[in-house]
């Protein structure tokens, strides 16, 4: 089967680790996805249900309207993808009425046209709550159309909730697995990025994380796979899961001579590991 690409640009997209996740992903009914991000696991994967969340609530909102009303969405979203639209002074502009309104369906419409107009993909909201992505300047900005009626028509299957990894794990069934992409625990004190969701991931929620997947694996007997960078403290932090090393091209850099290929964890929590 073809991979199939999210409509979203996304840093850290598990795109480039699509068949390493499957090869790990063991079988459900339901997969589980706490930070569903641009959902290239979704996408990529064979499962009777979904149950997808973020603790982004613009991405959740675009989610559903793409998934109620996906003609609607795709038609609307297309009049923005135009030459005219290409301007810095335009997108300051949009941007700025973005971080005013509360309309869902302008904020969703707004949210892809910043995603792919605004500079490198990135999703980075102020402490108080502003999107704040600079322009990108691009030559000619890409429309994904057939992703986004692929994305629409596959998410029929999930269910989509703006919700934290604790509550996500509450709600899942006994007959799911549970796949988490946590943003990533730094690969030293200057690495750390700024996170998207504008509340940050310290280390102490990657130590619940992994504290609430095993407890989860061995009381409630559900699988959980997380992704993670290789490093000391994540092999701490899943000393009791099966541990598998990928590696991968790093996708965001602070210069592209950085680009190079690191070693990421697959770490797979279950019953009598």
């Amino acid at each position: 089967m073809k991979k199939q690409r999210a409509f979203l640009k996304w840093a850290g997209g598990k795109y480039g680790l699509v068949e390493d996740i499957q090869r790990h992903l063991p079988s459900a009914e339901e997969l589980v996805e706490p930070f569903v991000g641009a959902g290239s696991i979704f996408l990529n994967t064979e499962y009777k249900h979904y149950l997808l969340a973020d603790i982004n609530p613009d991405l959740v909102n675009l989610y559903n309207l793409l998934k109620e009303s996906p003609q609607h969405y795709i038609s609307e979203a297309k009049r923005w993808f135009v030459a005219e639209n290409n301007r810095k002074e335009f997108y300051l502009d949009v941007r700025s009425q973005f971080n005013r309104t509360d309309d869902v369906l302008y904020r969703s419409l707004a949210f892809l046209y910043m995603n792919r107009f605004g500079f490198n993909g990135l999703c980075r909201y102020n402490k108080k709550g502003g999107f704040n992505v600079p322009f990108g300047s691009y030559k000619k900005p890409y429309f994904p159309e057939s992703e986004l009626e692929f994305f629409a028509q596959k998410a029929q299957r999930a269910t989509f909730i703006c919700a934290g990894y604790e509550e996500t794990f509450r709600k899942a069934a006994s007959n799911s697995v549970i796949y988490c992409d946590p943003p990533y625990a730094p690969l030293s004190n200057t690495a750390n990025f700024t996170s998207y969701s504008g509340a940050g991931f310290t280390l102490d929620d990657q130590a619940a994380l992994a504290d609430i997947a095993e407890k989860t694996a061995t009381e409630r007997n559900i699988p959980v796979l997380i992704s993670n960078h290789d490093t000391i403290l994540t092999r701490r932090l899943y000393h009791g899961a099966q541990l598998n090393v990928v590696k991968v091209k790093r996708t965001i850099s602070r210069n592209g001579s950085g680009r190079n290929k690191v070693d990421e964890l697959l770490a797979l929590f279950k019953a009598g590991c």
